[in-house]
C-alpha cells in the first residue's frame, strides 16, 4: 500500500547566511503525508517551492498539509523558522495543529513565538479573513531516545549525538514501506551513526572541510571538532555503514567548493556521494 519515499532538501545551509541555502530543513514525503526534519528560516517559502501551488510536482508539499515537523535540537539556524511553520500553514488553510516533536525547551519555543505574533492571530480569527481557530496551534512532545513516532506510514527512532555540551542534541532514523533514512543532525564523529545508518538508503550528515578547518584559529577548532564532522570523519562514517547514498549537508564550505568537499570525503568513503543543495528530491 505505502511506497515511492522521498527526501526534499529544504535548507542544505549553517548559521552562515548563504542567501543560496535556507537554513537546516529536510521532509521525509511518503505518498500521502510530510514529515519535516528542522526548520530553519526560508524552508516554507522553499518547500511551496516544490509543491503544484508554485509549480512544483510534489502535491503533498503545499505548505497546508503540514502536520509533523521533527526537531534535532535547539540552535538557531534549526529553528528560526518556526513562526512560518506555526502560522503560513494556518493562513494557508491548515485547521489541525501542529505536531512538534523535539528537544525539552522547543515547547517554550514554540509558546512564546505565539504570544509574540498575538495581535496577528487575533486579527486574522476576530476580524473579516476567513480563519479557523485551531491551526495556528501545536501539540509537542518530548523527544527521548528510541521510537518517538509510528504510523502505518513510517516509525521514527530518535538518538542522541555529540554535539558539544549539548545535552539533548538528537539524529532520527526513518523507516517507511521501501527506505530506511537516517539524519545525523549536527554532531561530532559518532560510531552509533554508523550503526543505526547500516545499510540505509540515505544517510544525510553534516560536515566540514577539512582544508578550511586547518586555517581556523584554535578556538574556532577546538569549537568545530567537538560539535561538528570533518570530511574525513564522515566518510570513516559511511565506510562503517555503507549506506546506497550519503548526502552531505550543512556544510561549512570555509572557501573549499563542493569539488573539494567531495574529493576529502571519497578519501575515506568510496560509496555514491550527493552534495545537497536546496529543492533537491532524492529517491
Amino acid at each position: 500500500m505505502f511506497g515511492d519515499t522521498k527526501l526534499a532538501i529544504l535548507g542544505s545551509g549553517t548559521p552562515n547566511p548563504d542567501p543560496d541555502r535556507m537554513g537546516s530543513g529536510y521532509a521525509v514525503i511518503t505518498d500521502q503525508t510530510v514529515y519535516l526534519i528542522d526548520f530553519g528560516p526560508g524552508i516554507i517559502r522553499n518547500a511551496a517551492q516544490l509543491s503544484q501551488n508554485w509549480g512544483g510536482k510534489i502535491p503533498q508539499m503545499n505548505v497546508a498539509n503540514f502536520e509533523h515537523a521533527f526537531l534535532t535540537h535547539l540552535h538557531s539556524d534549526h529553528t528560526m523558522g518556526i513562526a512560518d511553520l506555526l502560522l503560513t500553514p494556518w493562513v494557508m488553510g491548515r485547521s489541525e495543529p501542529l505536531n512538534l516533536y523535539g528537544p525539552k525547551g522547543l515547547d517554550q519555543l514554540a509558546a512564546n513565538t505565539l504570544k509574540a505574533n498575538k495581535i496577528d492571530i487575533d486579527y486574522r480569527i476576530n476580524g473579516t479573513q476567513p480563519a479557523n481557530k485551531t491551526g495556528y496551534k501545536f501539540i509537542f512532545k518530548e523527544l527521548n531516545e528510541g521510537i518517538v513516532f509510528e504510523n502505518e506510514e513510517l516509525k521514527v527512532e530518535a538518538f542522541k549525538v555529540p554535539h558539544g555540551d549539548f545535552e539533548d542534541a538528537y539524529g532520527f532514523r526513518f523507516t517507511t514501506a521501501d527506505k530506511v533514512i537516517v539524519f545525523s543532525g549536527d554532531t561530532g564523529k559518532s560510531l552509533k551513526i554508523a550503526e543505526l545508518a547500516k545499510n540505509a538508503d540515505i544517510l544525510v550528515h553534516e560536515v566540514y572541510s577539512l582544508e578550511g578547518f586547518k586555517k581556523k584559529t584554535k578556538d574556532w577548532q577546538k569549537y568545530h571538532s567537538e560539535h561538528h564532522t570533518s570530511t574525513i570523519e564522515v566518510g570513516e562514517i559511511a565506510s562503517l555503514a555503507k549506506p546506497k547514498k550519503l548526502v552531505l549537508s550543512h556544510i561549512l564550505f570555509w572557501g573549499s567548493t563542493p569539488k573539494d568537499i567531495m574529493e576529502e570525503v571519497r578519501s575515506t568513503f568510496t560509496g555514491d556521494i550527493i552534495i545537497a543543495e536546496d529543492g533537491m528530491i532524492i529517491e
